[in-house]
């Protein structure tokens, strides 16, 4: 097997629930797996086990290392908005579509864990609609500025001031011959 063929993409490595979640808790802060494990409340060898994984997809780069009782700790970062390196897979639409599902199905769960009543509230939008080019590109580059807005802003968790924040977007065209949800 390749190198190339041993790689896997982006969209494959992001497609598991708690790879997800270390993302987003490794683009505010540099941590150890022993850390990502206490804050995920998982195991160190599980939390080790993802981490290996991204790091190999390009997706977290080690920050720093330490010696610990005797043993080097490793910290990661996830550089979100780093290039991707050029012998990282392309997507495969299968890839595309677990990712799909996998951010599908922690929507529930982290609408569930929502503030009620927070100031500036909820957001939630539908829309399978026809508009002109412009309009789309326009929608594309402010769901693209939003998402680069508020990872450049991630803060360590439960830094005092900030608040914790969901957005999950999925944001893209579609076949003019399809019929939407079926």
């Amino acid at each position: 097997m390749s190198l190339e063929d041993e790689r896997i993409s982006d969209l494959r490595a992001t497609a598991h629930p708690l790879r997800l979640q270390m993302l987003s808790l490794l683009t505010g802060a540099e941590l150890s797996a022993a850390e990502v494990a206490r804050e995920l409340d998982v195991s160190q060898a599980n939390a080790s086990y993802h981490l290996r994984l991204l790091h190999d997809a390009g997706l977290l780069v080690i920050a720093s290392e330490e010696n610990v009782r005797g043993g080097l700790a490793k910290r990661y970062r996830h550089v979100w908005d780093a290039p991707r390196s050029a012998g990282a897979a392309p997507a495969a639409d299968g890839d595309a579509q677990h990712y799909v599902r996998v951010l599908a199905d922690a929507i529930p769960a982290r609408f569930a864990d929502r503030r009620p009543g927070a100031p500036d509230g909820t957001h939630l939008t539908d829309a399978d609609l026809w508009v002109e080019p412009e309009v789309w590109s326009r929608v594309v580059s402010l769901v693209g500025e939003a998402s680069a807005l508020l990872h450049a802003s991630a803060q360590p968790p439960r830094t005092e001031g900030t608040v914790r924040a969901n957005l999950s977007v999925a944001a893209f065209e579609l076949l003019p011959e399809s019929r939407g949800t079926r």
